[in-house]
C-alpha cells in the first residue's frame, strides 16, 4: 500500500502485486460495525486461538510539519515504549509475557498499526493498544533513545548508496512537495522534534474518522465489535483537517548521478506510473510483471542479468501514492559496468514501449499473478493486511474473489496500450548512487 524510502530497492526487486500460492475458496469477508460505531472488516477463521489485526490512520509522513520532517516515524518509534502508568519497560514486559505483538509504522500516506494476539489474552491486548493510542508517555529517557537511534540511521544512511539514490531520486520527481522528503526525517529535523510535537501529533491525527481495520482469526462479528470499542472507542471522533496536495512527478531522460566512494554503485529508476484506481490498473500489473517484476522471467533479468551478467538483479514495480504514482525500479552493478546497464535498461523500456509483450509473455504473466494471489491468504496477518488494503483501496469486499477475472480481462492490446502510455523513454528518470565510469557527476 503506500510507501517510504526506507527498503526501496530490496522492495522493488521482491515486490510483486500479490505473491503465489494453490487456488483457495471463496473468502467470507464481513463488515462489522460495533456498538460505538468503529467498522471494521473481518474474516473469522477458527482453525487457531489467535486474533490478527491491521489498521492504518489515512495521513502518514507527508503530513508532517516542516521542520519537523520525520514525526510520524518517530510517533511509530515510541508509541508502546509506555503509555498509562507503566512505563517503557512495563509496557513491553506487559506485552511480552502474554506473547502480544503490537507494532507501529508510517508510510508517506498512511499512519499503521498492527496487533496480534492469543484469544486468551485478548481483553490484555485490547488494553494495551488503546492506552498507547490515547496515553502514550513520551518519556524522556525512552524520546532520548529512539531519537538517538534514529539519528545513528540517518548517518549510515548517508553512506549507504541505496538510500542515496532514493533520496536524490524522491527529491528530483517531487520538489517542494512532502513525496519529496524523507519520511524518516533529517539530521536538522529529528533534534527539533519535541514530546510535545508528539503529543500533538496523537492529539490531532489518531482520530475514528480516518480508522480503516482489517481482522483475520479466530473471533466472531459480536465479539470484534466489543473488542473494538475497547482499542479506539477512546479516540478523538475527528482528526485536525490536512491534506496533501495531489502532484504530477517531475520526469525527464536525465541520467544523475550522487557521488558515494563504494566499489558497486545502486541504480534507481522512475517513469510514470497510474493509480489504484485507474481502469489500466490491471493491464499495468501483467506489464510490469513482463518488463521487471517477474523474477527471473522478467525481460530485465534477462537482458541485464542473464545474457550480460550486468548485476545480480534488475526489477520494478507500480508505486502508487494518494497524491501521485509512478512506476519505480532498482539494479546495482559494478562501477565500471554501469553505463552499459543503464543503457541496456532504457533500450529494454523503448523495446517494450514500442512493441508491446507476445502472446506467450502475457499468458505466462496471468497464470503466475493469477495462481499467486492466495499466498495473501496463508496467514491470519496476511489476511487481516489485505483486508486492509482492500479498504483503503475501495476494492470492495469481494475483491478476493474478482481479482482472477481482473487479471484473466487483460489482453494485448492493453498491454500495448499500456506500454505507450508509462513507458516513453523521455520519461525514464535514472538515478545513479557510487563511482560510475563514464557517467558525469551530478550537478
Amino acid at each position: 500500500m503506500a510507501q517510504a524510502f526506507s527498503g526501496l530497492g530490496a522492495f522493488l526487486l521482491a515486490a510483486t502485486v500479490f505473491f503465489a500460492a494453490p487456488p483457495v475458496e471463496a473468502v467470507n469477508v464481513q463488515q462489522v460495525k460495533s456498538p460505538g460505531g468503529v467498522s471494521a472488516w473481518l474474516v473469522q477463521d477458527k482453525l487457531n486461538p489467535i486474533v490478527a489485526i491491521r489498521f492504518a490512520f489515512r495521513g502518514g509522513a507527508a503530513l508532517d510539519p516542516a521542520g519537523r520532517e520525520g514525526l510520524a516515524r518517530m510517533a511509530a518509534a515510541l508509541l508502546d515504549e509506555g503509555a498509562g502508568d507503566m512505563d517503557a519497560k512495563a509496557f513491553r514486559a506487559a506485552l511480552e509475557d502474554r506473547s502480544i505483538a503490537l507494532s507501529f509504522d508510517s508510510s508517506f500516506d498512511e499512519f499503521t498499526g498492527s496487533l496480534q494476539t492469543l484469544n486468551e489474552h485478548r481483553d490484555k491486548a485490547a488494553e494495551l493498544l488503546a492506552l498507547a493510542l490515547t496515553r502514550p508517555r513520551f518519556d524522556e529517557s525512552a524520546l532520548a533513545r529512539v531519537r538517538s537511534q534514529i539519528l545513528a540511521r540517518l548517518r549510515r544512511d548517508a553512506e549507504n548508496p541505496d538510500t542515496v539514490a532514493q533520496i536524490r531520486l524522491f527529491s528530483e520527481i517531487f520538489p517542494g512537495h512532502p513525496y519529496g522528503r524523507r519520511t524518516r526525517g533529517t539530521l536538522d529535523s529529528v533534534p527539533s522534534i519535541a514530546a510535545e510535537d508528539l503529543r500533538a501529533f496523537v492529539r490531532e491525527r489518531l482520530a475514528r474518522d480516518s480508522l480503516v481495520v482489517g481482522v483475520a482469526g479466530d473471533i466472531s462479528a459480536a465479539e470484534l465489535g466489543q473488542m473494538l470499542d475497547r482499542m479506539f472507542g477512546g479516540l478523538p471522533e475527528k482528526s485536525t483537517p490536512a491534506a496533501v496536495p495531489e502532484v504530477q512527478p517531475k520526469i525527464d531522460a536525465r541520467t544523475l548521478v550522487a557521488r558515494l566512494k563504494v566499489p558497486q554503485s545502486a541504480i534507481l529508476f522512475a517513469a510514470p506510473g497510474l493509480k489504484r484506481d485507474d481502469p489500466d490498473y490491471y493491464a499495468a500489473t501483467v506489464l510490469n510483471y513482463i518488463l521487471g517484476n517477474g523474477g527471473f522471467t522478467s525481460r530485465l533479468y534477462e537482458e541485464v542479468r542473464e545474457k550480460r551478467g550486468l548485476a545480480y538483479s534488475a526489477g520494478t514495480s507500480l508505486h502508487p501514492l494518494r497524491h501521485s504514482t509512478l512506476t519505480l525500479g532498482s539494479a546495482a552493478t559494478a562501477n565500471a559496468r554501469v553505463k552499459e546497464t543503464v543503457d541496456v535498461v532504457r533500450a529494454e523500456w523503448r523495446r517494450m514501449a514500442e512493441g508491446g509483450a507476445t502472446a506467450d509473455e502475457i499468458a505466462d504473466a496471468k497464470t503466475f499473478l493469477t495462481g499467486s494471489f492466495p499466498l495473501r491468504l496463508t496467514t491470519l496477518g496476511g489476511i487481516a493486511g489485505m483486508l486492509l488494503g482492500m479498504q483503503l483501496e475501495n476494492l470492495g469486499p469481494d475483491y478476493i474473489d474478482r481479482y482472477k477475472s481482473l487479471i484473466e480481462a487483460v489482453d494485448a492490446e492493453s498491454v500495448a496500450r499500456v506500454g505507450r502510455r508509462l513507458l516513453d523513454p523521455a520519461r525514464l528518470l535514472m538515478v545513479v548512487a557510487g563511482e560510475p565510469e563514464g557517467l558525469a557527476a551530478a550537478d
